[in-house]
């Protein structure tokens, strides 16, 4: 019987060694989320792909694995789940995000998430989570995003937390927390934006002080200056003075006056920093607020040869500030002209608001009375415009897996501008040049220069279109009402830039006969069924067919002529997971069809690009 049992374990070692670590970690981690799925009420059938019998769970909507078939991701944002949590998450050794905000998962946050060590980012808002906040989330010490708020957590905010010396957002609010929140470490950073409607919280992260500890020291009273009490004479004589003393001024300010205006003619450039008449009402979370002489210094005087880019509101300039990172100084023009201080307010008062790990982050600002700027992080590898069609000779193109990756990232920035912003954000003007690389190449959305604040309506009648040419959504660019569809379109356009490498809008094109407008120029190939011909020379066929032919027809469904037909950025997100695509691919050419049979095509100038109508409906393979 012994002599039976050792042979069974030498098999079973056998069996082990053959299928290696990562096969044995893969079958543990699709336990963990099998688990997860059966504590879960899925009414959409959202987890319907996560089956157990699969070798792995990388073949599962909403898991990204790794090379090593490890899940780093888990994203079931907005995915209208309920249920609660199971304690097996806390196997997911090399869990990086996890998302599970913006659904109703209910119950207590597992403890054993405290084990998620390499985590990045924690997303739990939005759900109706109770209990407390487990302390063993100090363990956490990689994270970098922590958002539990919107739920009904209770008791005291756990010490631990302060450990995170990474953490960079933090968002407790609209709970039911007490006690006094924490201001040692990575929480002396925090403002009680971080904090607010927790009613029984105290301490200096809150509004008011906890029992038995001094009151706030109030800010020191405003004391406009008096005037000296005088006699009557010394009053009549300090009125003759005045008067003097007023004709004396006007002699000296007409000709200061003229030296003045000849000196606006000049182009140089000066600076005055004066902090005492920095604007005192911004005051926003946890942006730094630079003095323009850190600016200056750190631009080498916003010397041209810093110049990063131009846009039309400003200038943007790499600076290196005094502890050696770098940043992408954003200055704006210095007639100071109203386009600009608008600019200036939506960027400073919603940038700081909208945190996502592929939105650019606004990392402080600088104001004074001749100066408005903005503090970006420096994006190593620039923009996907500039990697696809301005790279240097020694930097290599795009591959065909990071141009995936950058269509999945922006799109999920997008998303959250769309979603999870309260009110939402339109972009207004998505492009390749507005989508910034990172040091790992990951999509991070930019210039939220053109970003506009929307109330709850679905459109808003704007005086002014703004945004590039090849990238304006028709509706837009003919009636003014932009919408999240707007960004949708513009999207769409981008991942066209992202397949072909081209421009959006080139008279290059037309020493072909081909059209100017990219759009156009695609669906003119795809008429005569050359998609081999759109995609970019620069990946040298390696690629996946399949994959190109996917990327196009999200391209296609997202620049639709009317708004209501495109997809939302979510939808698109769930289309480039895999979830849906075929199904929405399928309804879109029936419709084609239709309209085919029953409109005739409107007479019009040729001059009048075709990105305006519909197209007819396209032959493409479905996935397969």
């Amino acid at each position: 019987m012994a002599a039976a049992a050792g042979k069974w374990w030498a098999v079973v070692l056998a069996v082990a060694v053959l299928l290696g670590p990562g096969r044995v970690v893969a079958n543990t981690e699709g336990d963990a989320l099998y688990s997860l799925r059966q504590s879960l009420k899925d009414a959409n059938n959202v987890l319907q792909s996560w089956d157990p019998t699969l070798v792995n769970p990388c073949t599962w909507f909403h898991v990204t694995c790794n090379n090593d078939n490890s899940v780093i991701r888990v994203d079931l944002g907005n995915a209208q789940l309920s249920g609660v949590l199971v304690p097996q998450l806390g196997q997911l050794k090399n869990l990086q995000y996890l998302e599970l905000y913006s659904n109703n998962i209910s119950g207590t946050i597992p403890p054993e998430l405290g084990n998620l060590t390499n985590l990045v980012s924690l997303d739990l808002y939005m759900n109706n989570f109770s209990g407390s906040i487990p302390g063993s989330l100090g363990n956490l010490l990689k994270l970098r995003f922590l958002r539990l708020n919107n739920n009904s957590l209770v008791g005291q905010i756990p010490e631990s937390l302060t450990n995170i010396s990474t953490l960079q957002v933090l968002d407790l609010s609209n709970n039911n927390l007490s006690g006094q929140v924490p201001s040692t470490g990575s929480f002396s950073l925090f403002t009680p934006i971080s904090f607010a409607n927790n009613p029984l919280l105290c301490g200096p992260g809150t509004s008011k002080p906890c029992p038995g500890a001094p009151p706030f020291s109030p800010p020191p009273p405003y004391n406009p200056p008096s005037s000296p009490t005088t006699s009557t004479g010394a009053s009549s004589t300090g009125a003759i003075a005045g008067g003097v003393a007023a004709g004396a001024a006007l002699v000296f300010a007409v000709p200061a006056i003229a030296f003045a205006m000849w000196r606006r003619r000049k182009p140089e450039e000066h600076f005055f920093d004066v902090p005492a008449e920095e604007d005192p009402e911004v005051h926003l979370g946890q942006l730094k607020k630079f003095s323009l002489r850190e600016l200056q210094v750190a631009t080498d005087n916003f010397s041209n040869k810093n110049i990063l880019g131009r846009g039309g509101f400003g200038k943007v300039y790499k600076g290196r500030l005094a502890d050696g990172s770098l940043v992408a100084v954003k200055r704006l023009k210095e007639e100071r002209t109203p386009g600009g201080e608008l600019q200036f307010q939506t960027e400073v008062e919603m940038i700081s608001m909208a945190v996502h790990r592929n939105l650019l982050r606004l990392r402080g600002f600088c104001m004074t009375p001749t100066e408005r700027l903005l503090v970006y992080p420096y994006m190593a590898n620039g923009s996907v415009a500039s990697r696809l069609r301005e790279r240097q000779p020694n930097e290599p193109p795009l591959n065909w897996e990071t141009r995936r990756r950058i269509a999945l990232g922006s799109a999920r920035g997008l998303s959250y501008l769309h979603d999870h912003c309260d009110p939402k954000i339109i972009h207004r003007d998505v492009k390749a040049a507005n989508i910034l690389l990172d040091e790992d190449f990951e999509a991070v959305v930019g210039d939220f220069g053109l970003a506009k604040l929307m109330d709850y309506k679905d459109t808003h009648v704007t005086t002014a279109v703004r945004g590039t040419i090849g990238h304006i959504a028709p509706e837009y660019l003919s009636t003014g009402k932009s919408s999240e569809k707007t960004d949708v379109f513009g999207y769409g356009i981008m991942l066209l830039e992202l397949i072909t490498g081209q421009r959006a809008f080139d008279l290059a094109r037309l020493a072909n006969d081909d059209d100017v407008m990219l759009l156009d120029w695609v669906k003119g190939l795809l008429k005569e069924k050359k998609v081999e011909m759109l995609v970019d020379p620069d990946l040298q066929n390696a690629y996946q067919e399949t994959e190109v032919e996917n990327l196009i027809q999200v391209a296609l469904l997202c620049t639709q002529g009317s708004p209501l037909d495109r997809p939302k950025m979510s939808e698109v997100v769930r289309m480039l997971e895999g979830d849906g695509l075929a199904e929405r691919w399928d309804e879109w050419q029936k419709v084609e069809v239709v309209r085919q049979e029953a409109e005739l095509a409107p007479l019009r100038n040729d001059w009048i690009v075709d990105s305006t109508y519909n197209l007819r409906a396209v032959e493409l393979s479905g996935p397969r």
